[in-house]
């Protein structure tokens, strides 16, 4: 026993000392390396982040309140697109024709010697709806035109005519609408201005006016922009779901976005790294056969956890107590226990979202594991340095 204490020690020496020009393989710095060359340490002792997190199970009531907040709409945010399509008065920007008619010539407008004329009527040059919101029509005077129907301003023209012409009728025609318009910008081929038709136009109708899009479906985001509201919806979700495609009206801007949606997976699966979605509707099961599953020999199905960043009005509704927390953005770690059977359904439902996290956490008899290879590799080092110190001092002697 003393032989083996006293080759322990001399083997514990030799390490010291060459420790001091001899250094294992390694890819950089070690962390002792690093803080001692450190001008200046910013962080706390515990090396903790310090970063509040809320661990919520996934399980049949968590489900539906996911659902409802993971899917964004059109329809919700500006209604269902119920009734007829919006109306288009007149603005300001817009290029309009006047014609007046008379019902016999020697009128105000058409004189005595018309008879060679093709009708009782002068159409009036092309004008521009001024800053004002008026147009000018001889012997009416300007005439308040933005923000009202044509058959309103025609209307009031032929009013203001009745004791000057001769039973007047007017005829406004429309030459070009820049008040109706809608933008279309983004991923799409040919970004431009759209002017709307008087029989309606949905947001497909605007984006296919624009030569459609530009990228992928599955990677593609659709925001609408009205009167400082913003919605944003999928491209697929919209184009299979004709509830979504509502009327456009004048004004609005239509924003097409490539995103390329991804999610991180790392610790006891098949395969860790980055991977896409490449589906509408990604579900938490699916995310983790893209990732190869879980790995039989390290993995613990009760602790797949994923990493996400959530609305607080979620956490309040699951009835968690937020009067702490004042930030509109939480983080969470929702955690599926697959140990229980049922889990296998409810992570069928729980959708993914772009971002996440997925990490799935080492069974506790792996970690064991871990150690006792440790101990055994210690063990093993002193016995083969106790051996080797009696070899070499045998050899010694022998000499």
């Amino acid at each position: 026993m003393l032989e083996i204490l006293k080759a322990l020690a001399i083997t514990i020496a030799t390490a010291v000392v060459l420790s001091g020009c001899v250094a294992t393989p390694r890819a950089g710095p070690d962390d002792g390396a690093i803080e001692s060359g450190a001008f200046a340490k910013v962080g706390n002792e515990k090396r903790k982040v310090d970063i509040d997190y809320v661990l919520v199970d996934i399980d049949s009531h968590l489900l539906s309140y996911v659902e409802d907040t993971t899917v964004s709409s059109l329809k919700s945010g500006f209604g269902g697109g119920r009734g007829g399509p919006p109306s288009l008065p007149l603005g300001v920007g817009d290029v309009v024709q006047v014609s007046v008619f008379e019902s016999q010539s020697g009128g105000l407008f058409v004189p005595a010697d018309a008879g060679s004329r093709p009708g009782n009527y002068i159409t009036l040059p092309e004008q521009t709806v001024d800053r004002a919101g008026t147009i000018s029509v001889p012997y009416a005077g300007r005439v308040n035109a933005a923000g009202r129907s044509v058959d309103a301003v025609q209307r009031d023209v032929e009013d203001r005519l009745a004791n000057r012409a001769i039973e007047p009728q007017v005829v406004i025609t429309t030459v070009k609408s820049r008040s109706s318009q809608v933008s279309v910008l983004g991923d799409v081929k040919t970004p431009s201005k759209i002017e709307l038709s008087p029989a309606g136009d949905r947001v497909l109708d605007v984006i296919s006016s624009a030569g459609g899009i530009s990228s992928p479906g599955l990677e593609t985001y659709v925001t609408l922009q009205r009167r400082g509201r913003t919605a944003t919806v999928h491209y697929d979700y919209l184009a299979n779901n004709p509830s979504e495609n509502i009327y456009v009206a004048p004004g609005d801007t239509i924003f097409v976005n490539r995103e390329r949606r991804t999610y991180l997976a790392f610790g006891a699966t098949g395969l860790s790294g980055r991977f896409d979605f490449e589906e509408a509707e990604l579900k938490l099961s699916d995310a983790l056969g893209k990732a190869g599953g879980l790995l039989d020999g390290r993995a613990d199905p009760a602790q797949v956890l994923l990493y996400r960043t959530v609305n607080r009005k979620l956490l309040v509704d699951l009835g968690v107590d937020m009067s702490l927390h004042s930030e509109e953005k939480v983080p969470v770690i929702f955690r599926a226990n697959l140990r229980d059977p049922a889990a296998f359904f409810a992570v069928q439902k729980f959708p993914m979202q772009d971002k996440d996290i997925l990490y799935v956490s080492n069974s506790d008899s792996v970690e064991l594991i871990k150690f006792l290879n440790l101990v055994n590799s210690a063990t093993s080092a002193v016995s083969g340095s106790a051996t080797n110190v009696v070899t070499t001092r045998d050899a010694v002697k022998a000499l």
